[in-house]
């Protein structure tokens, strides 16, 4: 996989938020099983970028993902996504919110194993409103882009885990969404299938208006950063870019 350190990009929207999380504050369970998964994090995206998070197993990354995606309730803290506070509005509204502007790639799939693959792909954008001819068709559109042309109507179990983490990722983004969450997205995935889905994410990082964040333990994806948060137990360790970036990626080749 590429691993050459890509310039960010000096277009006036990476001055704009896309996330912006403020002292979040995560415990699961109560008593004696009380664990803190976020302790006090601060974390920011932009609009026009494409951030890494990336720390070891257990330090809370995905748990502050899933707060920012909405799909988990935290305890303390304020978190706005492309100036939306999410912090205070009705779960049914955060559920609207998220389907029509965030977009996930689930490190283990979450594809629907009784439909197709076009079926698994246009699901966002029948959730939207889309006609399905219309939806059927960007989804063949995208499962051309992710290298599975031909394989319309197979199902899931028909697919290996590289395919189906392609699958996956085409559906996260056939719907557009202005904010793309991904969770290990090139775990299952060769050096060589790993490049072109990256660069099918930094191409949707640079849309107007949008922002990937990806939750990573794959050094080989480390250049593609815009930035690069590092976090370790619960907590925001640094936000790496420029000169301190190109030093930690080239520290891990």
């Amino acid at each position: 996989m590429n691993t050459e350190i890509k310039q960010s990009p000096s277009n006036g929207s990476m001055s704009e938020l896309a996330i912006d999380a403020r002292s979040v504050v995560k415990a699961f369970g109560v008593g004696d099983a009380r664990t803190v998964a976020l302790k006090g994090a601060s974390f920011s995206a932009r609009q026009g970028e494409l951030h890494l998070v990336v720390g070891p197993s257990g330090c809370g990354k995905t748990t502050l993902l899933s707060v920012v995606a909405g799909t988990l309730d935290w305890d303390e803290g304020k978190v706005e996504v492309f100036g939306t506070g999410l912090d205070g509005m009705r779960r049914s509204a955060i559920t609207d919110f998220r389907r029509r502007n965030v977009g996930f790639i689930f490190q283990q799939f979450n594809l629907i194993p009784t439909l197709n693959l076009i079926e698994n792909i246009s699901v966002p954008l029948l959730l939207n409103g889309a006609g399905r001819r219309i939806s059927e068709e960007k989804a063949a559109e995208l499962l051309k882009r992710v290298g599975l042309a031909g394989k319309e109507t197979k199902r899931p179990t028909q697919l290996s885990g590289g395919q189906q983490q392609r699958v996956a990722i085409a559906r996260a983004l056939v719907h557009e969404p202005r904010l793309v969450i991904c969770d290990e997205p090139t775990s299952a995935l060769d050096s060589e299938t790993g490049h072109q889905i990256m660069d099918l994410l930094t191409t949707a990082a640079r849309a107007p208006g949008r922002c990937v964040v990806i939750v990573t333990h794959d050094p080989r994806v480390y250049g593609y950063a815009d930035r690069i948060t590092q976090m370790e137990d619960g907590r925001v360790k640094a936000v790496l870019d420029g000169e301190p970036l190109q030093r930690f990626v080239q520290s891990t080749h």
